[in-house]
């Protein structure tokens, strides 16, 4: 869980069990960060607003993260093709 994101919703009022959710959700540095500066620069923030903006970190981090999937694949493939591809058996 991320404390410090979890005490910053409890200090803003937010119900502890809401807070809760939200700081196991946002649990590596990019996604804690960018929801603890969402929190402390909105005012008043609805829960479903909050929701939201979490959804949207976490669908970010997915394309981030297939993204550079991909691009380590590809970076592989063109491996392959500038140096040839190895039979099974060969050494």
């Amino acid at each position: 869980m991320n404390q410090e994101l979890y005490d910053l919703m409890i200090s803003k009022n937010y119900p502890e069990a809401f807070a809760k959710i939200i700081s196991i959700e946002m649990n590596t540095e990019y996604t804690g960060g960018r929801m603890l500066r969402y929190i402390s620069r909105g005012e008043n923030l609805s829960m479903e607003e909050i929701a939201d903006e979490m959804l949207a970190i976490l669908s970010d981090r997915e394309h981030f993260k297939d993204k550079h999937m991909s691009q380590h694949a590809q970076e592989k493939i063109n491996i392959m093709y500038r140096e040839g591809f190895e039979e099974e058996g060969d050494e």
